[in-house]
């Protein structure tokens, strides 16, 4: 209560009656550890159990009791007859020395004793005496901490009778102050006694002993009042559990031990060994006795209390198999599933359109092809021309024929880049997104093989595989003159390689170069891709001029007007897989923009296609200035292409008629042309990606002179457009072969115009094959034809190409704009395409020139 440290041993640590020098050391210990409220307390203090006793009464008694007289009257008595005095009154005062109880202490009697704190020896004033004399009193009896220790035990069960020696002990002083715990412990011990003056009945003295000990006396009033305070102040309590009243003595407590006789006999060797529950008693502390002792589980790296520990396992237990029920429960319980949307129409022509890459595949096909009608095909590609004599085989094959022509291929990989790098997640939400990249790096593999791709330096790479010119009415066997399964070609297959061709090498570096941000995820091939763009863009560089000169193979098919705009496309690539800024220093270079077009207009301004890159260059670069704003010196030309940008979707828009349009709605961005779907898909990829850019960059729309267009508008046009594609045009024809149920089944295409029946056709012996009426014996699902004329009329003739045939670069860009209007959210990946652009700080401008007057 009062913080004092509690000195406590165990039971198997007492194993005999201590000897005096052990009560000395276990005193001086004691002393040490007292609190500072007992600081006036001493060792040599001495307990005073008899109040002194001065009448006349009480002199006349001293001089019958032998053990009241003083002790130099007394006569010198044995060790051995202490000893039995001792027992005999052990003997009559069951409790107050352990041996001499023959029944246990029950629980009860501990609390009443108040067995947590350690008793002085009651003396037994006012005994009866022996064969009727006189009842002897004992003399004044002073005793040390130590032997009220050995001495003490609990109280008597049943309180003594009253004795006649009981009004002769004088009353307890009020002046006397009690030792500070029994001022704690008891506030009521003062009323106990001296209540007791009147001749009402009420308890005994004991019973104000009792009560006044327990901090809860009453004293009664009655005749034994005095006695119950006489005891009260003999019960005094202290940290040892016993009455005491403080005296300083100058004797030492070795010089009181030796007067004591009956101490001697008490502490002597004959005295026999306490049993453990006399040990507990003698070593418990305060509160020990009467409450049970706490149980503790040794856990290893922690001891805890084990009430505790069986109410957290039982806590555990109880929630596991509450929750083991819910568990049960919910999944008893049935759910009803609401059915997923079915796919809009974009996504199951997504799907599709993706499948013509697989039928257009060049090299060992893999396993997964999924095109049943296809097999390993150009093993020999690279390898058969004793001229060139290098691996190209791989790739894929541009159109009907079986030619690989890399300028439209290149451009074809790198707008299915552009389409995976803008709406990742809608190819994911898709299931297409392997699909896609496996596309795409089987091209820029193919690609990789043109060059030497592992050298920094280059000095020429290869621009087509195959022949296709039948002018002049040539019967030489080549890919237009034979029709023959990719399969079964056995007629020579050139090599054209270009050692000064900037339009060409500058698509290749476009396609490497965006295809190594699809690929950010694996670094490796990442950085393959770069390096490979890094080395074909320095080549491009060096020289001026196209890959299709006049009069060569390439240009009767695939022929190049100029390479600027491939310098502001590619250049515009390379920074962003890079960040590298001499790249957008170069593309943002005025003259540069001037050479490409971008201040001029004509006929063809805003229209994007495999020759012409301009109109996908400005929107790539306007989306760097909408959502990084590079700032001087670049704002100024990025400005102008974001201008440049709104005029080209405003030119897309029918109220400016700034391109003609069928009557079923076709935009005619080639004039009224053949083959005008391959131009449309582009312009409706444009529209619907600078749509959600301007979204993502919390823009409702944009600015046609004064005229305000929300973004809806530019997805409007774009959607009409597919829809016309896919069958909502006035013959209700689907131009995607294997959407709908009213497709082109006259396809220009070798491979799906001949059956797989095992029968090799030779150069000739597959024309029967090309000039049947019959449908094709293969679908080639995914396959977007040429198209419809400028008045919406279709041709389903196998021989017509300009109607049946379908494109490499044209499949490209409808596979972009379907997965951009798939879905039914709209958004972009904002920040992926900057992955390696390094934070931008800009340089501010220089000061204006001095003023002159």
């Amino acid at each position: 209560m009062f913080g004092l440290p509690v000195c406590k041993y165990r039971p198997n640590q007492l194993a005999a009656s201590p000897s005096l020098k052990d009560i000395w050391r276990l005193e001086k210990k004691i002393q040490d550890r007292l609190s500072p409220f007992f600081l006036d307390i001493s060792l040599k203090h001495t307990v005073d159990l008899n109040p002194v006793v001065s009448s006349p009464a009480h002199s006349s008694l001293l001089a019958e009791d032998p053990y009241r007289r003083p002790k130099s009257e007394r006569k010198p008595e044995s060790t051995e007859n202490a000893r039995k005095a001792l027992d005999r009154r052990n003997t009559r005062h069951c409790g107050q020395i352990y041996g001499a109880c023959s029944r246990p202490v029950s629980s009860a009697d501990s609390r009443k004793s108040h067995a947590h704190h350690l008793l002085l020896p009651t003396v037994p004033v006012g005994e009866p005496a022996a064969r009727g004399g006189p009842t002897p009193v004992r003399p004044h009896r002073k005793f040390t901490p130590s032997q009220i220790l050995l001495h003490s035990a609990p109280p008597p069960r049943t309180p003594r009778a009253a004795s006649p020696l009981d009004a002769l002990l004088p009353p307890h002083s009020p002046s006397s102050p009690l030792p500070p715990l029994i001022a704690q412990r008891g506030r009521a011990a003062p009323a106990a006694g001296t209540a007791g003056s009147g001749g009402q009945r009420g308890g005994r003295g004991s019973r104000g002993k009792r009560e006044a000990f327990g901090g809860r006396g009453r004293g009664r009033q009655g005749g034994r009042g005095k006695e119950g305070e006489a005891k009260m102040s003999m019960y005094g309590r202290d940290p040892w559990g016993g009455p005491l009243e403080i005296h300083a003595d100058s004797a030492t407590d070795d010089d009181r031990s030796r007067t004591l006789d009956l101490d001697r006999a008490a502490l002597s060797t004959t005295s026999r060994q306490l049993d453990e529950t006399q040990q507990s008693w003698l070593l418990a502390g305060p509160g020990d006795q009467g409450k049970k002792k706490k149980k503790y589980v040794d856990l290893g790296c922690i001891i805890v209390s084990r009430k505790i520990f069986v109410w957290t396992v039982g806590t555990v237990l109880a929630c596991g198999i509450l929750a083991g029920l819910i568990a049960l429960i919910v999944k008893a319980v049935p759910r009803h599933h609401h059915p997923r949307p079915p796919p809009d129409n974009y996504t199951l022509a997504l799907h599709k359109a993706l499948m013509f890459f697989n039928a257009q595949r060049s090299g060992p096909l893999p396993k997964h092809n999924n095109v049943s009608w296809r097999g390993n095909s150009g093993m020999k590609d690279g390898l058969s021309d004793s001229g060139y004599h290098k691996n190209l085989v791989g790739g894929y094959y541009d159109a009907g024929d079986a030619i690989k022509f890399h300028f439209p291929m290149s451009f074809a990989m790198t707008m299915l880049s552009w389409s995976v790098i803008e709406y990742r997640a809608k190819y994911e939400a898709a299931g297409e997104l392997d699909h896609v990249k496996e596309l795409i790096k089987w091209g820029t593999d193919y690609i990789l093989k043109t060059f030497n791709s592992s050298a920094d330096r280059i000095d020429r790479i290869a621009a087509q595989v195959g022949s296709g010119n039948t002018a002049g009415g040539s019967t030489t066997p080549n890919d237009h003159y034979c029709w023959m399964r990719p399969e079964d070609m056995d007629y020579p297959r050139p090599v054209y390689e270009c050692s000064s061709c900037a339009d060409l090498a500058s698509e290749m570096a476009a396609a490497l170069a965006s295809a190594s941000i699809v690929f950010r995820d694996s670094k490796t091939y990442s950085k393959k891709l770069v390096h490979g763009a890094e080395t074909v863009w320095n080549f491009g560089r060096k020289g001026h001029t196209v890959y299709s000169p006049t009069g060569t193979d390439a240009s009767l098919f695939y022929n190049s007007t100029k390479f600027w705009d491939e310098y502001v496309w590619g250049g515009a690539w390379m920074y962003y897989a890079t960040g590298n800024t001499s790249y957008l220093s170069l593309v943002t270079n005025i003259k540069l923009a001037k050479h490409a077009g971008a201040f001029w207009g004509g006929p063809d301004y805003g229209v994007l296609s495999w020759d012409s890159k301009l109109a996908g260059a400005q929107v790539l670069l306007t989306r760097l200035r909408m959502f990084l704003s590079p700032g001087y010196p670049y704002e100024d030309i990025l400005r102008t292409f974001h201008n440049q940008t709104s005029i080209i979707m405003c030119s897309y828009l029918p109220v400016f008629n700034s391109f003609n349009r069928t009557k079923g709605g076709l935009i005619q961005l080639n004039h009224g042309r053949p083959q005008p779907l391959q131009y449309v898909v582009n312009a409706a990829f444009l529209a619907s990606v600078y749509s959600d850019y301007l979204e993502a960059a919390d823009t409702p729309g944009w600015y046609c002179g004064p005229n305000f267009f929300s973004t809806s508008v530019l997805r409007d046009f774009a959607k009409t457009q597919i829809d016309y594609i896919l069958g909502n045009n006035p013959l209700k024809m689907s131009y995607v072969v294997g959407f709908g149920n009213h497709y082109p089944k006259h396809v220009h295409h070798r491979g799906a115009s001949i059956r797989k029946n095992g029968v090799r056709y030779n150069c000739k012996g597959g024309w029967k094959w090309r000039d049947t009426p019959r449908p094709n014996p293969n679908t080639i699902v995914g396959a977007m034809v040429a198209g419809p004329d400028r008045h919406d009329g279709f041709r389903d003739v196998r021989t017509n190409y300009n109607y049946t045939e379908p494109t490499l670069a044209g499949n490209a860009g409808l596979v972009a704009a379907l997965v951009a209007l798939s879905g039914e959210a709209s958004g972009i990946d904002k920040n992926t395409i900057f992955s390696a652009v390094p934070p931008m700080f800009p340089t501010p401008p220089p000061p204006p020139a001095p003023w002159k007057p």
